[in-house]
Order: structure tokens, then C-alpha cells, then sequence
């Protein structure tokens, strides 16, 4: 299609220049014909009125006759108001397939030395909980994001920062210190990062008990929650955290190690990995130094409590603080420090953040600092804000234990996907081991598919029931039909039918097989589009409109039973690179496609 919309380009020049006497130097603008209209391509025309002294209709009539006449890919036009909309001939799209037909990789562009360098961060968990529903959207985004920029030509790095230090964390470790009596994971018999959460659970609930005491004595609340004997306890381990103090630091790798192993499981099972990870405990003394450096060049100022602050007001933000009064860091003091240590490791072109839209002020604030502290590389630092996801009967809550971890809904998802699968009788036939690995797929590919189809920056009600349902814009929908596809090029080898290697051009595609194969023809710029505007979801549903697409074709024309031999190799060249460009772009969401469904 670039091809094309390249000479489409050169011949409205051409032909706007001759009319105008004068040549033309503005830009053509070529859009994807709107569905309603008939329509491969669409020129807009309104920039053109102007200089050519006609009206919209007018202006299009007459564009639209000199490429049909100059263009032999052309094979008719229409024009509604201000745009023009061109049709290719049969034998346009006959030529396309056959070099479809010659093309491995279709779309997907390899990265080189000069390649730019993107470095993706998502996850970021806490080390005081397991991971849950929200982390599943992040790392879902995050991991596809790092495939999409890849196959768009980029160099990419996929980090994690493992928030590993802070009050939370304390919190965790003083409730096991006081309640736990030396429990692990294998005595509890539970993943480590399940045992570290149900501790910070447990420090919320006793920790919330304080407060009410304090209050019926007549304390407000407000003050009751800072005076908390709880929250003090946990403030003064933080301090002696930093400080060093080995019994804590002890207590800390212990519990951290245990949270390690269990997210290890998780990410596994969820099909997600890292180039590198990066611990909040190594990276906040690096940016407490930046801050420190900062403070010596007056960049930064202390006020009298010992506290550090930025003040951005000129900058149209507030005053932030860097460092607390008793010297510890906050979390910009890490951001500060990991985006520099990111930097000097990759020197990156752009750095993408996968984090919730709860921090968007946050990252504002980062890229604003680090401009005002000196580095010129600050405004690569990109924040991909995302929705929240919610359940049904509502939003999770961490301190209380309400949330939905990510372990139970991987096992809950592929559970639903076996309940859903044999209710409709899919897999008659296959071995238990080859049912258990297709309803893993499908299990996982509805989760990913329904929380990557919805635009990120849009919350998300995730039901897990719709997620898996075999019809409609679902990932099992699309699975099945590249299964469908496949089982065709199956029934194919047992009656010796053999793929041409190129198409004659004596049979031109009808209706569906031409518009099946313009859907083809997006893919390309579907993901340059994604790349472009780090939207996972546009892969996704361009993903769903190709497996419609398939679909009524299928329904409407046969293709192995097909008795015109020139009718059935086209057929069977569109279903060949159907199932392939499906594979690709799903693969590029991180879901697994099934031979068999």
C-alpha cells in the first residue's frame, strides 16, 4: 500500500501542478477510505480548492478522472463532498498477493546498529504484596508495547524497577516480626509473595485499630494516624534501613527473596520477562546524590526541618520534596536516580514508563526536575498513563485484601476457558495433555486480548465470562479462526493440493476476497500506527476485523471444493497469509495461537 499511496502522491502533484500552472508544493493527503464508502484509498481534497478555484465536488470529479486515466491501478472513484475515494482494479490486488506470496515477515522491520534505542518500563511491583489485576494490565501493556516498538524497526529494552524499600515494605516486615512466629512460605505452604501480603494486610487491620483507639480518647483523626504507635514502629525500621542496621537488612532480604520467587511463577505464567531489572535499593542512592549534587549547585534548597525541596512554581507545578527531614529518600529520589543510571546503561532515545494514570502528575513532575537539574535528554522520558481496571461490584483494595492476584485469575481464566470449551464441545478427540495446553492458550489469550483490545488510557470492567466467549471480538474468536484456517491447509495435505507460487492474474478477487485482502494490506501501517502512538489496542482490534473478515468470506465461498483451479489458488494464497499476518499480529500481544480448536 505504500507503494501505491507513493504514485498516488506524485500523480496529484503532477496533475495539480499542470492545472495550477505553478507547481505544487503542498501535501497530499491520503487517508483509509471510511467504511461506508466505496473506497481503497481516499484523497482529501479540501487543501486543493483553493489553489485550483473550484469547489470540493468539483475538485474531486476532476482529480478523480485524471488518475483513472493516468493510474492503470485505478479502476473507478467516487467523491462525497471533499474527499475522493479511489478503487483499485482486481489485478492491483492479484499483484499484491503475489508479493505477499514472495514475502517472509510481512510488515515487521529489523532493528540495526543506528536503529533507535527504546527502553520500556512496566510492573514495578511493590515487594509487600503478590501481584494482582492491575499489575496483569501493566505488564500485559508493557510486554506488547516492547514487541510492537521492536517489530516497528527499534531497538528495545524491556526494565523493571522493583520497588523493594519504603515505609510499605516495613510495614510488611514489622507485622511478620510481631505476628508471623517465624512462619515461612513452605511451613505456610504458601507462595512467599502471598504470605509477605497477607502481613500487610494484617499491619493495615492492627494499624487501623490503633487509630480508632486513639480517636475514641479524644485525638483527631488525622493526628491519631501519624501518631499510631504501629506507624511509628515502621517509620523508625525505615530509618534503620537506611541507616544499615543488619538485623533489619537481614529480616529484609529474607522476606524480599520470598516475594522474588513467588513473582518469578507469576510472570512465567503470564508469558512476560525482562532485559534487566533495577531495585529501588540500589537506585534512590544514586538519585539522593543527584539531589545532594542538586542542593551544592542551589538547583534544590533545605528548609529548617533538614527536609529538601524543588521548587517548580515558575515551571507552573508546586514545591516537591526530594529528601524527608530525617534524610530519607521519597520516590522521585529513585525515579531521579533510575532514569540516570537508564540512561548512562542505554542511552536511550526514548524511555516509555508503563504506570498508571495515578501518576500523572508524578511524571510531570520528573520530566520538569530533570530538566531543571541539567540533563538534556529529559524530554525522552515518556509517560504511557493507563486506565484503571476495575471488577464488577467495583474497585480492589490492597490494605484490605480485596483485590483479585494475578495467580488466581491466570488459573481461573484457563479453568473458565475448559468449562466454556467442552459446554460447547470444543477439542472432541484431542489427548488430556493437548486439551490442557489449548485451554491454557485460550485462557490466556481472552485475558490478554480483553484487556489489551480496550485503548490504555481507558479504565477497564473486567468480566472474565465475556473475555472467553468464542464469538465476537474476543481472543478466542480469533484463535479459533486461525484454527479454522489451519484445519483447511490440513484437509489440503490428505487431498495432495499444493500452493501456487504465483497467482496468474486471469481471476480477479471478487467483493469479500478483495476487501479480505485490503485488510491484509493495513497491516503494515496498523502497526507503525501503534508503534507511533503506543496503543496495543489498535493491533488488537485490527486483529478482529482480519478474523471477520476471514469469516465471511469463508462463509459466502469454499476453497479446497472451489472447481476453477485459478479461483482456489487465490483462495488459498488469502487464507495462507490470513492465518499468518493473525499469527504475527497476536503474537505481537503476546498470545499463543492453537493449531486445533
Amino acid at each position: 500500500m505504500q507503494e501505491i499511496g507513493k504514485k498516488i502522491e506524485e500523480a496529484v502533484v503532477a496533475a495539480v501542478s499542470e492545472a495550477a500552472g505553478q507547481p505544487f508544493t503542498g501535501q497530499v493527503l491520503l487517508q483509509e477510505t471510511r467504511r461506508e464508502f466505496e473506497g481503497d484509498i481516499t484523497v482529501v481534497v479540501f487543501p486543493l480548492v483553493k489553489l485550483l478555484r473550484r469547489s470540493p465536488e468539483q475538485t474531486g470529479e476532476w482529480l478523480g478522472a485524471y488518475l483513472k486515466e493516468h493510474l492503470p491501478e485505478i479502476d473507478r472513484y467516487n467523491v462525497v463532498k471533499g474527499f475522493l475515494n479511489l478503487v483499485f482494479t482486481g489485478a492491483y490486488w492479484v499483484s499484491f498477493l503475489n508479493d505477499l506470496l514472495r514475502t517472509e515477515d510481512y510488515g515487521l522491520k529489523k532493528a540495526d546498529d543506528e536503529s533507535p534505542m527504546v527502553v520500556i518500563e512496566y510492573s514495578s511491583p511493590n515487594t509487600n504484596k503478590p501481584l494482582h489485576l492491575g499489575h496483569v494490565r501493566n505488564n500485559l501493556i508493557g510486554y506488547s508495547l516492547s514487541r510492537i516498538m521492536a517489530a516497528a524497526g527499534n531497538r528495545v529494552i524491556k526494565t523493571n524497577i522493583v520497588n523493594d524499600r519504603g515505609i510499605h515494605i516495613c510495614k510488611s516486615m514489622l507485622a511478620w516480626q510481631k505476628w508471623g512466629n517465624g512462619i515461612t512460605p513452605e511451613k505456610a505452604g504458601k507462595k512467599g509473595d502471598f504470605l509477605v501480603g497477607d502481613f500487610y494486610v494484617k499491619f493495615e487491620q492492627e494499624y487501623r485499630k490503633e487509630v480508632e483507639q486513639l480517636v475514641a480518647q479524644g485525638m483527631p483523626e488525622e493526628e491519631a494516624k501519624k501518631k499510631a504507635p504501629l506507624l511509628r514502629e515502621a517509620q523508625e525500621m525505615l530509618r534503620r534501613w537506611e541507616a544499615g542496621d543488619p538485623d533489619v537488612l537481614e529480616l529484609w532480604k529474607r522476606m524480599n527473596g520470598w516475594v522474588y520467587e513467588g513473582f518469578d511463577v507469576t510472570y512465567k505464567a503470564l508469558g512476560v520477562d525482562f532485559d534487566k531489572i533495577y531495585y529501588e535499593s540500589d537506585t534512590y542512592k544514586v538519585g539522593k546524590q543527584i539531589v545532594l549534587e542538586a542542593l551544592e549547585k542551589g538547583l534544590v534548597y533545605r528548609r529548617d526541618d533538614g527536609s529538601v525541596w524543588a521548587d517548580l512554581r515558575d515551571e507552573g507545578l508546586d514545591e516537591k520534596v526530594l529528601l524527608r527531614s530525617d534524610g530519607t529518600a521519597v520516590y522521585m529520589t529513585q525515579d531521579l536516580g533510575t532514569a540516570v543510571l537508564r540512561y548512562n546503561d542505554f542511552h536511550f532515545d526514548e524511555h516509555i514508563y508503563v504506570v498508571g494514570n495515578e501518576q500523572n502528575y508524578h511524571f510531570q513532575v520528573l520530566r520538569v526536575l530533570m530538566k531543571k537539574l541539567g540533563y538534556p535528554w529529559a524530554d525522552r522520558l515518556i509517560h504511557l498513563s493507563y486506565g484503571m481496571v476495575e471488577l464488577p461490584e467495583g474497585k480492589m483494595k490492597s490494605r484490605e485484601g480485596k483485590v483479585v492476584d494475578a495467580d488466581d485469575l491466570i488459573a481461573g481464566m484457563i479453568e473458565t476457558a475448559r468449562e466454556m470449551g467442552e459446554e460447547l464441545g470444543k477439542l472432541e478427540g484431542l489427548g488430556e495433555e493437548e486439551k490442557d495446553e489449548v485451554f491454557r492458550r485460550i485462557g490466556l489469550g481472552a485475558l490478554k486480548y480483553f484487556i489489551l483490545k480496550i485503548d490504555p488510557k481507558k479504565n477497564i470492567v473486567f468480566n472474565p465470562r465475556e473475555s472467553i466467549d468464542f464469538n465476537g471480538n474476543t481472543g478466542p474468536f480469533i484463535q479459533y479462526t486461525y484454527a479454522r484456517i489451519r484445519s483447511v491447509f490440513r484437509k489440503g495435505e490428505e487431498r495432495n493440493v499444493t500452493m501456487p507460487r504465483k497467482l496468474s492474474g486471469n481471476y480477479l478477487p471478487n467483493e469479500k476476497e478483495s476487501f479480505l485482502t485490503r485488510l491484509l494490506a493495513r497491516f503494515p501501517a496498523v502497526l507503525a500506527d501503534a508503534a507511533e502512538t503506543d496503543s496495543p489496542a489498535l493491533i488488537a482490534n485490527y486483529c478482529y476485523e482480519v478474523a471477520k473478515g476471514f469469516n465471511q468470506f469463508y462463509h459466502d465461498y469454499s476453497i479446497l471444493n472451489e472447481p476453477d483451479d485459478m479461483a482456489r489458488d487465490l483462495r488459498l494464497v488469502l487464507a495462507l497469509k490470513t492465518g499468518e499476518i493473525l499469527r504475527t499480529a497476536m503474537e505481537l500481544l503476546g498470545i499463543e495461537m492453537v493449531e486445533r480448536m
